[in-house]
């Protein structure tokens, strides 16, 4: 392992030796616009799925909304608004690493990220990357990456939009987002709050969702200057804050609540020269809950964390075929709560990639990254992906990867529970993708397999009568996913078609049986109508039953239906009023057993740019 670490070592600092010349100005933008450049750079053998930002702001609400009905991601979603895990090709939460600007934020206590504390109305893009990425990501990328983009762009340009929409439950939703560049400086902000008393019935029942009332705020504010012809210095922050009740199930009641605080910040210093590019990262981190279990008392539970990470990213260009990535980062995370004693973690990692282009058919990348962890030994990854252009209308893709998970603060020192003897999860897989394109027509079809030991799984025990962490499972994975899109337009109309299947099987190898809560089956699909200033579309899901302890739980089809329109005034300003009706079959479905979904409701939009 040290010898290792030298040789990064040792392809940094000589790398950084080497001589350094300017980008013209076409070059330099493309680098500084986007914040995590590998995802654009080293995905040529991964599917890679973009979400454009239209398609962000019909689905303001979270990203739980948004990735349900556009991407093959399953969600466990503890009644609509509440706690929402993802399971991404079968892998489960803390398996999929939520990436903000190019830098990982799943939780240093549970491992994962709730899709419902996080609004897509302040975001320019949202990317879902297929696969494991461990080596260019860390910790818990296993099944697959959800990266959340922040662009600055540096050409003039001061726009304006405002969001106001009010639905059924009371919901009231409110956002702005500004945009500003004058070829040195670029800055944008973003502000959304969203409020419900989320009381629907109960389909079939004279009950309504008790205790499920939610409100929070999201923050954003971005900022970029170029400092010279050769240095950008950006800027990112992101504040969330949330105050959520804990909705009843159809068993039990509750009236217990949760407040969540997140605080993210970044400045990046990127110097760029013709043949190298040097990106110096400094970064805080903080995650912040208290736990009511009543929610009328001032009892309460906390805990918080603090990350501080230096990261440094230089990349090597030998040729216009060749290049070379260094990236070294060190962390340095603290803890403090109710349910463990003052835990500290420092780790540091460093990665090299590879890439090569021999042709302009082919292009691939080697990648190889070692952590070092103040609590415990972590393992060597490695991943390797290629792209080759068989045809002009067929490329093939190939990855494949060795990726792990490190226990978390939980796992580890939970009182009473934690386990200081957990190793990480490490996990091999597979991925060959197929794309065809023709014209405005596009096919993805994708096969994988993955297999994960030591699984860290929450078990009684019965000598202390406490759960603890330990592991145990070792799980397979493997399935199907495809994706079509096509748009057709004749005169004035014009026809989107997006449609996405998945199919996957698991298995639990100690147990003999599927994995809970992964449907074998799960498809979506959306179609919109356009003639000037005129769309309607419509979305539909099917979501196959999944395994629960000791029986399955339904499938269920839901669709969405909604129409806009756009009213042009003369100057920038323009009017977007739209009206949507969600669960348009009024059906009753079920995320997790016990907790039923919204019945039939709407929501009216009213949308101003400037």
């Amino acid at each position: 392992m040290r010898q290792i670490t030298l040789f990064f070592l040792f392809l940094l600092f000589s790398s950084l030796a080497w001589t350094q010349t300017t980008l013209d100005s076409i070059q330099k933008l493309d680098e500084v616009v986007l914040s995590d450049v590998k995802l654009k750079q080293y995905t040529k053998g991964y599917k890679l799925t973009v979400l454009s930002d239209s398609l962000l702001r019909k689905n303001k609400t979270s990203l739980t909304d948004v990735l349900r009905f556009n991407s093959n991601i399953y969600f466990k979603e503890n009644g609509y608004g509440m706690v929402s895990s993802p399971s991404f090709r079968g892998t489960n939460a803390s398996q999929t690493a939520v990436i903000w600007n190019g830098i990982n934020i799943n939780s240093q206590l549970n491992g994962q990220v709730d899709f419902n504390t996080i609004s897509t109305a302040n975001y320019d893009n949202i990317s879902i990357r297929s696969g494991g990425g461990s080596v260019q990501y860390g910790s818990g990328a296993i099944g697959g990456t959800i990266h959340l983009s922040n662009d600055l762009d540096f050409k003039k340009h001061f726009d304006n939009r405002i969001q106001l929409a009010y639905g059924s439950f009371d919901t009231e939703n409110i956002s702005y987002n500004g945009s500003f560049g004058n070829g040195t400086w670029s800055a944008n902000i973003g502000a959304a709050y969203v409020n419900s008393k989320n009381d629907y019935k109960f389909l079939g029942t004279d009950r309504k969702n008790e205790n499920g009332a939610f409100n929070n705020l999201d923050l954003n504010f971005n900022l970029g200057y170029i400092l010279s012809k050769k240095d950008v210095l950006k800027i990112y922050h992101q504040n969330f804050r949330g105050d959520r009740e804990f909705s009843s199930t159809l068993l039990a009641p509750s009236n217990s609540k949760y407040e969540t605080q997140d605080y993210r910040s970044m400045i990046d210093w990127t110097h760029i020269g013709n043949q190298f590019t040097s990106s110096l990262k400094a970064v805080h981190l903080q995650e912040r809950f208290k736990y009511f279990e009543n929610k009328t008392l001032d009892n309460f539970s906390e805990g918080k964390t603090n990350t501080f990470l230096i990261k440094h990213n230089y990349k090597r260009q030998f040729s216009k075929r060749l290049s070379l990535n260094v990236i070294t980062d060190f962390n340095h995370i603290t803890a403090i709560g109710n349910s463990f004693s003052n835990p500290k973690r420092n780790a540091f990692s460093a990665t090299a990639i590879l890439n090569h282009r021999p042709s302009e058919k082919l292009q691939y990348n080697l990648n190889v990254r070692q952590d070092v962890i103040s609590d415990f030994d972590s393992p060597l990854v490695f991943s390797g992906d290629a792209n080759y252009q068989i045809l002009k209308w067929y490329t093939i893709k190939l990855n494949a990867s060795k990726n792990f998970r490190i226990p978390t603060f939980n796992d580890l020192y939970w009182n009473p529970g934690g386990n200081l003897d957990l190793n990480p999860e490490e996990s091999y897989q597979v991925d060959l993708g197929h794309e065809f394109s023709y014209k405005k027509a596009t096919l993805k079809l994708n096969t994988y397999y993955i297999k994960t030991s030591d699984l860290i799984q929450w078990r009684p025990n019965s000598a202390t009568g406490y759960w603890n962490p330990v592991n145990v499972a070792n799980a397979k994975h493997y399935g199907l996913e495809a994706e079509f899109g096509i748009q057709i337009t004749f005169k004035k109309h014009t026809f989107n078609f997006v449609s996405a299947y998945s199919y996957t099987e698991t298995e639990d190898v100690e147990k003999n049986q599927r994995l809970f809560y992964v449907p074998l089956h799960k498809a979506n699909m959306s179609l919109a109508y356009n003639y000037k200033s005129f769309t309607a579309f419509y979305q539909h899901l099917y979501n196959g039953e999944v395994e629960i302890i000791g029986n399955t739980l339904d499938g269920f089809d839901v669709g969405n239906l909604g129409v806009a329109y756009t009213f042009n005034t003369k100057g920038k300003l323009t009017y977007e009023a739209d009206f949507r009706i969600n669960n348009v079959y009024n059906t009753y479905y079920e995320n997790v057993a016990l907790r039923p979904m919204p019945n039939r409701n709407f929501t009216i939009n009213l949308i101003l740019k400037f």
